[in-house]
């Protein structure tokens, strides 16, 4: 029975360092199969997820060594078969950029259809599109997506949707295509830019990422590399709304502070001090905080992987709040875990509405997906008494020694497996 405990009411203070981007790391592995020679990739962060991608890139013949805990050596010159569907790349939503990629290289893929987390529909028809605007045939049979093409040839595309999981899969499938790609209303996403900056490391011709218009023109084959991954935003993001939820005083290192704008403009609007620094930012939590607005958007917008923990934070700031979910329509199931701790919230459709209050209380609360899970432990550290949290299978998944990371800025939190456990904690946290 995983669980975290928490003991909440200590102001988290003190530094705490930034792992690799989760999502530009799954991408990025994915793409390391585009080329027969060896690459090395450095700030891999060590979650879940990653594990998973490696272990589903060795079930095709992809060889991959660990060089350490954050690097990894791979080479992809004896891929042995083109199916991926072992039962843990049912699990995450990454799993489709390897149709992206070996459909790049190889002119075929077969993949499980993507799982992740629950939190609203996330089709694929946009990747879909993609691939058949290069030429590909897509069908889906027994629960893979199966995708071939005789050669792949450059094409104008328009995504209807602003996505960053189809910008990046059909960039991949576009690097080795014939001629010209031109990706119109592209995601902006960091990662994106990440993943265009690894291919292009490796020798592919991709301009305009970071912009809603991508530029690929077709190369014939690509080489080896040497890349280190972005810092991720994300958790960054997690950890700067965990001082302000705590009244806590916390530098967070390895960022580029850029790429957290518009998470530090919303701590500065509801009363945190938010000092940035070459790669750092420190958030100060010294006043009450007040109430404010906000709507997720896709890059720079404010960040809808961000939304459970601003709500966490507008529950306990002065006056009444409106958070709107514009991305996805079901990520507000972590709503009904914030009301047990005495949160006043009511969600109508893809709308929070939040009445600040004075405290949260501890309770037993269950993680209903990656960033709600993580924006709960935030809550507990903020609440009065003890809280377990279930279900931290989905928090592993995204975040790497999150407990070992809040405990160095003075949380306390620990892993436990039984009710003794809890019970020690209890008794060691008075």
């Amino acid at each position: 029975m995983e669980q975290y405990a928490i003991k909440g009411g200590n102001p988290l203070v003190g530094e705490v360092e930034i792992g690799g981007a989760k999502n530009a790391a799954l991408a990025i592995l994915a793409a390391a199969a585009m080329t027969d020679e060896t690459v090395i990739i450095e700030n891999v962060p060590d979650l879940r997820d990653t594990v998973v991608m490696l272990k589903a890139m060795e079930s095709i013949g992809i060889r991959v060594e660990r060089c350490g805990r954050h690097t990894v050596k791979i080479n992809s010159g004896a891929v042995s078969n083109l199916v991926i569907e072992d039962d843990g790349i049912k699990k995450i939503r990454a799993s489709y950029y390897f149709l992206g990629a070996l459909l790049g290289k190889y002119k075929k893929a077969e993949v499980a259809l993507p799982g992740g987390c629950n939190i609203g529909l996330r089709p694929i028809d946009q990747h879909i599109k993609g691939f058949r605007a290069l030429g590909a045939d897509v069908r889906i049979e027994h629960g893979l997506i199966i995708t071939e093409a005789g050669q792949l040839r450059g094409s104008h595309i328009y995504l209807d949707v602003v996505t960053v999981g189809a910008t990046i899969n059909v960039m991949m499938a576009a690097v080795m295509a014939e001629g010209q790609t031109i990706i119109e209303n592209a995601a902006k996403e960091p990662h994106v830019v990440d993943v265009a900056n690894f291919l292009n490391s490796m020798g592919a011709s991709i301009k305009g990422a970071g912009t809603d218009v991508v530029r690929i023109r077709g190369v014939q084959k690509l080489h080896g590399t040497e890349y280190t991954i972005i810092p991720d935003q994300i958790e960054a993001g997690t950890f700067m709304f965990a001082a302000a939820v705590t009244k806590g005083d916390v530098t967070v290192k390895n960022v580029i502070p850029k790429h957290l704008e518009s998470i530090s403009a919303k701590l500065i609007e509801i009363g945190c001090e938010v000092e940035e620094s070459d790669d750092a930012v420190r958030v100060v939590a010294a006043k009450p905080l007040t109430h404010t607005h906000v709507k997720t958007l896709p890059y720079p917008g404010f960040p809808t992987d961000m939304q459970p923990q601003i709500t966490v934070a507008l529950g306990l700031s002065r006056g009444t709040s409106i958070v709107t979910e514009s991305i996805f329509e079901n990520r507000f199931k972590y709503v009904d875990e914030l009301t047990r701790m005495g949160a006043s919230i009511k969600v109508e459709s893809n709308t929070a509405i939040i009445d600040g209050v004075p405290k949260y209380t501890g309770a037993s609360l269950t993680a209903p997906d990656l960033r709600a899970g993580a924006a709960l432990v935030t809550a507990a550290l903020a609440a009065e008494g003890v809280s377990t949290i279930d279900d931290i299978k989905f928090i592993e998944r995204g975040y790497e020694d999150f407990p070992q990371k809040l405990q160095s800025l003075g949380a306390q939190i620990e892993k436990i497996n039984t009710e003794r456990e809890l019970r020690k904690f209890r008794l060691k946290t008075g």
